[in-house]
């Protein structure tokens, strides 16, 4: 049986949901477009169309969830690692908010440079739990326009990594290079709605507000049929009450604001239930991803998704912590244990440090260690017939020893039993004898030996001469 955990009762999710659609029929929602106004009045909306907002009804929620995909594959760019959802266990996401690089030789965070998205995606694209990756911020050079940062760093990407990459769009100028470097990937855009190989995140700014650049862009991706994570980011006590249950409602309602907006545009849109509020500092008004009111928040929004029968993805595996270090394990572990028996689908902030502001190639494998360590929590004890051992019992008696035993040897090989592959079991001396390795000087190894290795399953040729050209397009032109 699988081990469990639960944040919310059914009267409580109930709860929410009524608390929800109050906020969307009697505060109502602040859209700065539009294009995106009359698509909602016209789609039974009231709006104030002089303070640009829009008051959603239970019936326009009711319609909008009814036309949403319960089940669907984020595609990965080689077939093989395409993830199907909702997921059979928890998988996880490389967080791409970092716009600092933990540098492991120097013992410090730095600004990022050329070739650390390719680095970063080709030291997870390894990790076996991880499926999803959210491509960090761009090089800092000034060979890199800003207006084409996204374009360089996602063609880095797909360069590297052979599954499923989500990134945030915020630009309308970005739409037709990204589809672009997708069409030169997979050949066609009949072939980009299909594999669907590409995703966007799309955040709210908290409190009720979406963000002008943010709508447009993402409702041209729409008619491309990409689907789209609806991930508000509120502060408890500062853009958010600091009533843990009134953020979770507050943060229901951006969410089901978002996909009444993009279901308005694109009926059947495949569409990520998603959560990433956080708790406040009391004393600097700063986010604290390491707090435990923060893992109970995205708990109880994991239990919404289950409420509304859709794909989840929460932030978890997080931490406030400013480097590697004893603070970085316990919260990440805090926050991937209770996700992980709650089965998220989709766990996001693996290789995450500093509230997600640092990224850490060797941050990325302590969290695959953490993820698989959790994963064996959640899958619990295996009662199965192959699994009693009666008979062993009584051969061996009392006082007797079992490491003879055939399916002692067997159940040791079997995954009733996790290897880790950083942590140390050595004995002391043996311990000694290694060098006194830590975790993260063999996370350090493991990065090493990745990077020196040779690339799996690179793009053809013809297809890295296309993406960059389509690059150096962008960098002239935004």
């Amino acid at each position: 049986m699988k081990t469990y955990a639960q944040v919310l009762t059914a009267e409580e999710k109930e709860q929410i949901h009524k608390q929800s659609i109050r906020i969307l029929e009697e505060v109502g929602v602040k859209f700065p477009s539009e294009r995106a106004l009359s698509l909602l009045e016209k789609n039974g909306a009231k709006v104030d169309w002089d303070e640009q907002i829009a008051y959603i009804s239970e019936a326009m929620v009711k319609e909008t969830l009814s036309k949403m995909p319960k089940e669907f594959v984020l595609g990965g760019r080689e077939p093989e690692f395409s993830l199907k959802l909702p997921a059979a266990e928890s998988v996880f996401n490389l967080d791409g908010g970092g716009i600092w690089i933990y540098d492991y030789d120097l013992g410090k965070r730095r600004p990022p440079i050329t070739g650390d998205t390719a680095n970063l995606t080709r030291v997870f694209d390894e990790v076996e739990i991880g499926n999803v990756l959210w491509p960090m911020g761009a090089p800092t050079e000034d060979t890199v326009p800003v207006n084409a940062e996204r374009i360089f760093t996602l063609a880095s990407v797909y360069k590297n990594y052979r599954k499923h990459t989500q990134d945030e769009i915020s630009d309308p100028a970005d739409v037709v290079y990204i589809i672009n470097i997708l069409k030169a990937i997979l050949g066609s855009v009949e072939e980009v709605k299909k594999r669907k190989i590409y995703s966007v995140t799309y955040c709210t700014i908290s409190p009720l507000a979406h963000e002008e650049e943010a709508i447009e862009a993402n409702l041209d991706l729409c008619q491309y049929d990409v689907p789209i994570l609806a991930l508000p980011m509120p502060g408890a006590g500062s853009t958010a009450p600091a009533s843990l249950m009134s953020t979770v409602a507050m943060t229901n309602a951006e969410i089901l604001s978002i996909f009444v907006l993009f279901q308005c545009e694109n009926p059947g849109l495949s569409m990520i239930y998603g959560g990433a509020a956080t708790a406040t500092n009391r004393r600097s008004g700063t986010l604290m991803e390491g707090a435990a009111e923060t893992s109970i928040m995205q708990g109880a929004m994991k239990e919404m998704a289950d409420y509304y029968n859709l794909p989840s993805m929460m932030a978890g595996c997080i931490t406030d912590a400013k480097e590697p270090s004893m603070q970085a394990v316990i919260e990440k572990t805090i926050s991937t244990s209770l996700l992980s028996m709650m089965g998220a689908d989709i766990i996001q902030g693996i290789g995450s440090l500093d509230t997600s502001m640092v990224c850490s190639l060797e941050q990325i494998l302590i969290d695959e260690e953490i993820a698989m360590m959790c994963k064996r929590l959640r899958d619990g004890i295996d009662f199965s017939p192959e699994m009693d051992f009666f008979d062993d019992i009584k051969a061996v008696g009392p006082t007797g020893h079992f490491l003879k035993q055939k399916n002692t040897r067997a159940a040791f090989r079997s995954k009733e039993y996790y290897n880790p592959l950083l942590a140390d079991r050595d004995t002391y001396e043996d311990w000694i004898k290694l060098g006194s390795p830590d975790m993260y000087k063999n996370a350090h190894k493991r990065v090493k030996e990745i990077l020196a290795s040779e690339q799996k399953s690179p793009l053809p040729a013809n297809v890295i001469k296309e993406i960059d050209e389509i690059v150096n397009e962008a960098m002239c032109v935004l």
